[in-house]
């Protein structure tokens, strides 16, 4: 046995393998969490956008993405180098921490990969599915990559340099996905019938049924991020409970206030809402403060989703309003609840820490929000420009199942003797029509 292989602790391994694994899932719960909220024409499209997600990403951050992420650091705080490049030079038995390395990678794997899958929800029902293909591997090295190596990376300026805390991904997954919503759904404008058609859910036990695997999957998306089997994971687990909790709870109380009746949608994104917010904050703050904290989200991002129609950009499954916004709210309040016995060292303004905390949260949501807004944006207009990025306002019109994908998602009519037209058929029985 090697001495790399000596330091690899089996308890910690085995508890990220799981981890690993549960965020995997989260993305096909997003799938199912947003494919119930657009409507029955785009719902594969929707479905397809994630999972297509977890294949493009994989291949960059295999190729590039990991070694330039969490590769030593080659410029100043900003990058790492292409030392791993492919992978090259790490087996078995390399280790990170107590982990294989190799562990480490494909568990930070599962984080860009939802990271892109969630932007997806700004751009509903109008994107180019071609377009998508393009965007997600040129976004997940020039943009994910990039901050990741920030705040996680070995000699990454926020981290090492600014002093900003992150435990699990509030500033790489939730502040640059919502950011980089807003400015694709800029580049695209807004649906048709944006503001005139109703435009509900089709689906809520979908919806419930998404945001369930979601919950489930942050346990490894928190939990996990503390690398080890260990307390600190312990207190991740349960600040992530109790914050998805409260947002619940927050959302439903401002709806009652609000509308007069709680809904099984602001429900889901309620528990999404709080969970968003504890990521960053779920190994900095106390029991109190996560509770805090995911209240906060619940009632604050209940608001912030009816900015789109003030404002008139249309995000159209509230990535900007949950994600962004309850990234931005979660990172914060790390510099007013962060407490020593979980930072081992930073404490936070409640705690007698002074402001100094709360500033470089500050610093560090502002310059990660507008980089990932204004690369995305520029990358958004490039494609536009060369290869479009809007669906033809036909194909919105009709739905996108059906003429990206040919298919449906649900049959709606019948063909010959009372026989369900299948989605296969769906295409051929309209050619066939126009023919006759």
């Amino acid at each position: 046995m090697t001495l790399a292989a000596a330091r690899i602790d089996t308890g910690d391994t085995a508890w990220l393998l799981a981890a690993t694994a549960l965020v995997l899932l989260m993305t096909p719960g997003l799938a199912l969490f947003y494919g119930g909220m657009v409507r029955t024409k785009s719902v594969l499209n929707m479905l397809m956008m994630s999972f297509v997600s977890i294949a493009l990403v994989t291949v960059v951050w295999l190729a590039a993405g990991y070694s330039l992420a969490f590769g030593d650091d080659i410029a100043g705080g900003l990058i790492g180098g292409l030392d791993h490049a492919g992978m090259a030079d790490l087996g078995p038995a390399d280790v990170h921490g107590t982990v294989p390395t190799l562990l480490f990678a494909t568990f930070q794997l599962t984080f860009a990969i939802i990271t892109a899958a969630l932007i997806s929800g700004a751009i509903a029902d109008r994107a180019k599915f071609a377009a998508w293909l393009v965007f997600v591997p040129l976004w997940a090295l020039l943009v994910y990559v990039p901050v990741a190596h920030w705040v996680w990376g070995p000699g990454g300026w926020i981290l090492d340099r600014l002093g900003a805390l992150d435990f699990a991904g509030g500033l790489p997954v939730e502040i640059t996905s919502g950011a980089s919503g807003l400015a694709l759904c800029l580049v695209l404008g807004p649906r048709l019938g944006f503001k005139k058609d109703a435009m509900r859910p089709h689906n809520l036990p979908m919806v419930m049924l998404g945001a369930g695997l979601l919950w489930f999957g942050w346990f490894g998306f928190n939990a996990g991020s503390a690398l080890g089997a260990n307390g600190l994971a312990a207190a991740a687990f349960l600040n992530t409970l109790a914050a998805g909790c409260t947002g619940l709870l927050g959302w439903l109380f401002v709806e009652q206030k609000r509308d007069g009746h709680p809904t099984t949608l602001g429900a889901a994104s309620g528990a999404v809402a709080g969970l968003v917010a504890i990521t960053p904050s779920c190994g900095a703050v106390s029991l109190l403060g996560a509770l805090v904290v995911g209240l906060a989200a619940g009632v604050v991002c209940s608001y912030a989703v009816g900015w789109k129609f003030k404002l008139n950009y249309d995000d159209s499954l509230d990535v900007v309003g949950v994600h962004l916004v309850g990234g931005i709210i979660g990172t914060l309040l790390i510099g007013v609840f962060a407490a020593k016995g979980m930072t081992g060292g930073a404490e936070g303004l409640l705690y007698g820490g002074g402001l100094g905390q709360l500033g470089k949260q500050l610093v560090a949501v502002v310059a990660v929000g507008a980089y990932a807004f204004a690369v995305t944006y520029g990358l958004g207009k490039l494609i536009d420009k060369v290869m479009g990025l809007r669906a033809a306002e036909d194909d919105e019109h009709q739905g996108l199942d059906l003429t990206v994908h040919a298919e449906t998602a649900y049959d709606h009519g019948v063909l010959g003797h009372g026989a369900p037209i299948s989605a296969s058929v769906v295409p051929t029985a309209q050619k066939v029509k126009s023919q006759a």
